[in-house]
């Protein structure tokens, strides 16, 4: 018998929940990455990066994500998960535990390389770690999360799969195949594989090197180029690379085995990556081959490489510091080799060419870029990216890392393979896709953006304010000091201006006193008005009469006082 109408009006519409992704960090930004997926109440946290500044932001020493979608949901945050150790992926979890209490997931060296940072900032003995692998599953009531091993410039890198109600979201981290990796087992393809079998909603891919075309060469040709040139330099080497790099490491130290060479670590980083390295089995050097800085004049300078960080032109790094004459225990000598292992970041390459530059002047043979084989990326080319997106079969596909047009142009690889045009993603920060296997909807925004840290303490402070430190610092300041009544507002003093670095006032009296004349002709025009009416009035009328008349423009500060 059929229901009345009147009961199936009644008869409750099943509400339907999609699966969000959202970013804090990562989506078109090299750096920082920090990525959330959420169904209902829960949320699992992938990675929680930093970036270090440019020259546009002085006095700041770290950029992170903005963690303020983090802790207004905290009680809904089950857990952050690490792909790798590198900076830009742990580099923010210090300052991210200062805000909320949360279990954090990472492989053995990750984990390790955590510990010690957590240790400077006070933090270890109440933090909750784990050491997981590629059988580890951590399960929620609606969300659970595995591993699969991957390859990529660190040992211990893993890929994030993320199992919700309408199948998984898989994170890939930062990887590349290396089928002959120098440590550790090469990628789980079987295990990927097997995730793509069982049906992927959404794939979050590495983009860096989408612009490169074949495959990424494995680590094992780089070490065999390393051996060669070990064994035709006659004098001291100098050997410089990223200290996370462990694979890298690990090639040194064999080719300085194979060529009878003592080792000298040089940069607190690279340290610390040593002594965790060694302490988990990834490095392995045998006694008494490490020697402080100061016995290396013991001995010839054939018997001896130096390891050091300053690979991408960092001023306090050894290496610069080593090129510029102020290393306390190293000097270059004619006859040094220095081994740049590692290809410039975007942004670093007029410092890395400076040191080059130093070297050479200092009378060593600098050996970098394109001369020979001595790096490869840890991250996969065109093909790699082709392999992982037919292994992981996704109905919908978000590139992440890198710049835009490298997001862009995995997109397209995306859509070779086949995935859906319509499916493909290229997300800001703060953007959230919500999806089910039907539909899907790129909206609102959350919290988002970027914090900035000095001195261990995150600064409330906007871009802005750095942009104007930059021009003071550049151009000057001209400060306008005016009075006005309040009510009815008009001019009582004023306008006088005041030059700190951009003319001296001495010099300029004639054209200060045309400029405080002609700028209060423009506001006896404009008496009725408001303070913020008026400063933007002076800004605009001032920079268009500094640059006309002396072709640049300072900072210009207003100062209203009202009575």
């Amino acid at each position: 018998m059929e229901k009345p109408y009147s009961t199936i009006m009644r008869r409750k519409r099943k509400t339907v929940h999609s699966v969000q992704i959202f970013a804090l960090g990562g989506f078109g930004e090299i750096g920082k990455n920090m990525y959330g997926i959420q169904y209902r109440d829960e949320i699992v946290v992938i990675d929680c990066g930093l970036k270090f500044p440019d020259t546009q932001l002085p006095g700041i020493d770290y950029i992170i994500p903005d963690f303020r979608y983090l802790i207004a949901n905290k009680d809904k945050v089950k857990g952050l998960f690490l792909t790798h150790g590198h900076e830009d992926h742990i580099g923010g979890i210090p300052y991210l535990l200062k805000e909320i209490d949360i279990p954090i997931y990472g492989a053995a060296l990750t984990i390790g390389l955590l510990r010690h940072k957590l240790e400077e900032h006070g933090l270890l003995s109440k933090a909750n770690l784990h050491i997981i692998d590629g059988t580890t599953l951590i399960s929620y009531r609606h969300l659970s999360v595995e591993f699969f091993r991957t390859s990529h410039s660190i040992p211990d890198s893993f890929g994030i799969a993320v199992q919700t109600p309408y199948g998984y979201v898989v994170q890939t981290g930062d990887f590349k195949f290396d089928h002959t990796p120098i440590i550790g087992s090469p990628p789980a393809i079987h295990q990927i594989a097997a995730i793509g079998e069982k049906g992927v909603l959404a794939l979050l891919s590495d983009s860096t090197n989408s612009e490169r075309t074949g495959i990424t060469l494995s680590e094992q040709f780089v070490g065999e180029a390393i051996l060669k040139l070990f064994e035709t330099c006659k004098g001291r080497i100098l050997f410089a690379t990223f200290a996370s790099n462990v694979h890298r490491l690990q090639t040194v130290v064999e080719a300085a085995i194979s060529t009878n060479r003592k080792l000298v670590v040089l940069g607190r980083s690279m340290e610390k990556v040593f002594n965790v390295g060694q302490e988990l089995g990834y490095i392995r050097v045998p006694k008494g081959m490490i020697i402080d800085p100061k016995e290396m004049i013991r001995y010839r300078p054939d018997q001896t490489v130096v390891v050091c960080t300053g690979s991408q032109g960092e001023p306090q790094a050894a290496l610069t510091r080593i090129a510029s004459g102020s290393h306390r225990w190293v000097q270059v000598q004619s006859g040094d080799t220095v081994i740049f292992s590692s290809s410039p970041i975007p942004g670093n390459i007029i410092s890395v060419n400076r040191s080059i530059d130093l070297l050479m002047r200092a009378g060593a043979d600098v050996v970098y870029g394109s001369k020979t084989d001595v790096h490869t990326s840890g991250h996969g080319s065109q093909e790699d990216l082709k392999l992982m997106l037919n292994l992981i079969q996704p109905q919908y596909f978000v590139p992440i890392h890198g710049e835009y047009r490298m997001m862009l142009q995995h997109g397209k690889l995306a859509a070779q393979t086949g995935v859906s045009e319509p499916n493909i993603f290229l997300m800001e920060l703060g953007d959230v896709l919500r999806l089910t296997p039907w539909e899907n909807h790129l909206d609102t925004k959350i919290p988002s953006g970027e914090s900035f840290v000095r001195d261990n303490q995150v600064l409330g402070l906007s871009r802005n304010i750095f942009q104007n430190r930059l021009k003071m610092g550049t151009s000057g300041i001209v400060i306008v000091l005016l009075v006005v009544r309040k009510d009815p507002f008009r001019l009582l003093t004023g306008p006088t201006i005041i030059s700190r670095g951009f003319v001296y006032m001495r010099d300029s009296v004639s054209f200060m006193n045309q400029t405080e004349d002609a700028l209060k002709y423009v506001l006896s025009k404009k008496q009725k008005s408001d303070p913020q009416t008026w400063s933007k009035l002076i800004i605009e009328n001032l920079e268009e009469i500094f640059i006309k008349e002396i072709g640049r423009s300072p900072y210009i500060l207003p100062i209203i006082n009202e009575l």
